[in-house]
């Protein structure tokens, strides 16, 4: 199949097809995502407007809208102008008044005549005792009653369309739908009691009530499906493709990993060695290695990450790995240094700060093999940087990748096996959403040696406390952060905060005790700050939240956040597993400036009762939703119509597992299910997975 099924070809269509979209209301809607009827489909009302007629406006709760049969009195036109033009009404209970500002009086003679009956819906509310109806919404003869819908669907907007536009549009859009094969497992259809595809949007578009806006409703549950199946079917797809693709069968003897282990004071966690041996077994078959590692903070990713890149280095490879900032790269290249020695491996870091004959040194050292194992940022994939053979790219901190950007990562190499990691612990259902095409392992154990960190909230008014804590665990040798709250968009507020609250701690502690570190520094100058930190020089460490990602000072055992309520859980949770690194006991002391919103409370108290990074997400997703979890605008994730991942997630797993099944018994999406699903894939613009299937 090359092109798009002829059944779908009027849903592709013009806009300017549909009854009342000119060129004009056309260009609109594409302001809003609308392009063709299809994407009207999948506009669904967000609310309903309950048109059910009643007797006499005495019955309505005002003020409301009301619909109701009324015969036509006199007509008041205004005595000045400015004024209201009035007309008299009588239901079956009173009389009431519809109002009009600024209407010429033929208009409203017509549109209204008196002695003559017609059905009146709007909004109502009483005025001066009397029920006033402004403007009704809807005038219609006593024969035409049938054609107001008892429940008004409400459609999203933009400036120049109204509701009766696009109501109109969606109705013509939903004639043109035609009847298309299932493509839902049936076994799950029945159990779901979900209606057929064309069955569910009619339903969508013609609420019968306030729960048929609902996402729980069953047409709303199965319209999220074909968006959430189709997205996984295209996952699916890319994941066979990149599967059939030859690959580098990467088997290491071990020698160099068992002298790491050797080398270490303590032994992996059960939850670390199990994702090596996956990891291990992945490289070692012959097709490509896709492979997600999810921990939590301080759960020992990077020593699983050493233990990859020593396998491509085994079988006679090189590994390359990329961090987001040359901070965390710096830091890697810390952390990993003893241990590749103590393997005789040659580790280096490329960043864009390595210029001339020094880069060339580097770029030389790498083409020649003499370099086994690269850390850098973004600039390792620079045109020039030449590897002799690399077989194991490692991405850390990369949510912002999306499934798109992996793709292109996978043509750039010949048949290099990726890991991607990631310390931020994401929900089930936004993880498949992202990596849904990818195989996970989870760390899920904290290494032997991490203690717990105790949490406490304390009010910013027992700040004094606060410092005498912090003056007697100086004396003790202990370290600690402060973090200063972003309290406004303006890094200079946050820098006076930062400042003064530096200048408060010198004072209470002594000179060249207190170091400050701020998003407006110079990097040089942050990283002299962070390096008298790490060395001991500096006790305390002042700064705004660029410490958030990565840093690594096991001597650190007291975290404090002022202005708390200020952080997002997520970012909370980050900052916290900072500390707890070291033989110490680590406390985290929230402090808050009461009275707490029911929101920041219920954040704070979910960070002092658990210190699990996937529970703490979940909590999130309750509280946040799914764009702002993880910052839709560079996540990777992809953006639904109808589907609502934080109230629908659940699905995104059933369709995976659904998917799966289909694929392994139909790859090729030849049998009758497989052929609608490919029907499915045009219907949802998912051309990129069409492709992959006619390409493969």
């Amino acid at each position: 199949m090359t092109g798009r099924p002829e059944a779908l070809f009027p849903l592709f269509a013009d806009l300017t097809g549909l009854p009342g979209v000119g060129p004009k209301i056309a260009r609109l809607l594409e302001g809003i995502g609308i392009a063709a009827p299809r994407d009207l489909l999948f506009t669904l009302p967000f609310s309903v407007i309950d048109r059910r007629p009643v007797e006499t406006v005495r019955d309505a709760t005002l003020p409301g809208t009301v619909t109701v049969r009324a015969r036509i009195g006199a007509h008041h036109a205004p005595a000045r102008k400015g004024r209201p033009y009035r007309v008299i009404a009588e239901d079956a209970g009173t009389t009431f008044q519809i109002v009009f500002f600024h209407a010429r009086g033929d208009y409203v003679q017509k549109l209204l005549p008196t002695g003559q009956v017609r059905l009146i819906s709007g909004k109502a509310e009483f005025f001066d005792g009397v029920v006033q109806l402004v403007h009704p919404d809807h005038v219609l003869m006593p024969d035409e009653a049938a054609s107001l819908p008892a429940f008004e669907p409400v459609y999203p907007l933009t400036a120049g369309v109204t509701q009766r536009t696009m109501a109109k549009a969606a109705a013509a859009a939903l004639e043109r739908a035609p009847v298309l094969a299932e493509w839902i497992d049936p076994a799950l259809l029945t159990r779901e009691g979900w209606p057929d595809w064309r069955a569910a949007l009619t339903a969508a578009h013609a609420p019968d009530g306030l729960g048929a806006v609902a996402p729980t409703s069953p047409a709303r549950r199965r319209l999220a499906y074909d968006e959430l199946f189709a997205h996984q079917l295209t996952l699916a797809l890319a994941r066979a493709r990149r599967r059939a693709a030859p690959g580098e069968e990467t088997v290491g003897d071990g020698r160099l990993r068992a002298r790491v282990l050797a080398a270490l004071p303590y032994a992996m966690t059960g939850a670390q060695a199990r994702a090596v041996e996956e990891i291990a077994a992945d490289m070692a078959a012959p097709n490509r290695m896709n492979r997600l590692l999810q921990g939590d903070v301080g759960s020992g990713k990077t020593l699983v990450a050493l233990m990859a890149l020593l396998v491509a280095v085994e079988a006679g490879g090189q590994g390359v790995m990329m961090a987001p900032t040359e901070i965390l790269a710096r830091q890697h290249l810390d952390a990993l240094s003893p241990l590749a020695k103590a393997a005789g491996v040659r580790i280096d870091l490329l960043t864009g700060r390595d210029k001339g004959a020094e880069r060339a040194r580097k770029l030389e050292d790498l083409a020649e093999g003499r370099i086994a194992i690269l850390l850098g940022t973004h600039a390792v994939f620079q045109k020039d940087v030449v590897f002799q053979g690399l077989r194991l790219a490692i991405v850390d901190e990369q949510h912002r990748f999306g499934v798109r950007q992996r793709l292109e990562l996978g043509r750039k190499g010949a048949a290099v096996d990726v890991l991607v990691m990631t310390a931020t612990p994401i929900p089930r259902s936004l993880s498949l959403a992202i990596y849904g095409d990818m195989e996970v392992s989870v760390l899920d154990e904290k290494p032997a040696g991490r203690k717990p960190v105790k949490t406490a909230l304390l009010s910013l008014e027992r700040l004094d406390e606060v410092v005498d804590h912090l003056r007697k665990a100086v004396a003790e040798g202990r370290q600690a952060y402060w973090v200063c709250p972003l309290v406004d968009e303006s890094e200079v507020v946050d820098l006076t905060a930062a400042e003064a609250r530096f200048a408060h701690l010198r004072a209470a502690l002594g000179e060249g005790v207190v170091g400050l570190v701020h998003g407006q520094m110079p990097p040089a100058e942050k990283d002299a700050v962070m390096a008298q930190f790490v060395a001991d020089q500096v006790k305390v460490l002042v700064a705004t939240t660029v410490i958030e990602v990565g840093v690594n000072v096991p001597n650190a055992s007291i975290m404090v956040v002022e202005r708390a309520e200020h952080f997002g859980l997520a970012q909370l949770h980050q900052l916290r597993g900072r500390v707890g690194r070291g033989s110490a006991a680590s406390t985290c002391l929230l402090l808050y400036q009461p009275p707490l919103n029911e929101g920041a409370e219920k954040r704070l108290t979910t960070l002092r009762e658990t210190e699990d990074g996937f529970r703490i997400a979940e909590v999130d997703l309750d509280m946040r939703g799914a764009g702002d979890l993880i910052g839709t605008a560079q996540s990777g994730l992809p953006r639904f119509q109808v589907a609502d991942l934080e109230r629908q997630g659940a699905l995104m797993a059933v369709a995976q597992s659904d998917v799966r099944a289909l694929i392994a018994e139909d790859p090729d999406l030849t049998s009758p299910r497989g052929a609608a699903a490919r029907v499915l894939l045009w219907l949802m613009r998912r051309d990129e997975a069409v492709r992959l299937m006619t390409v493969g």
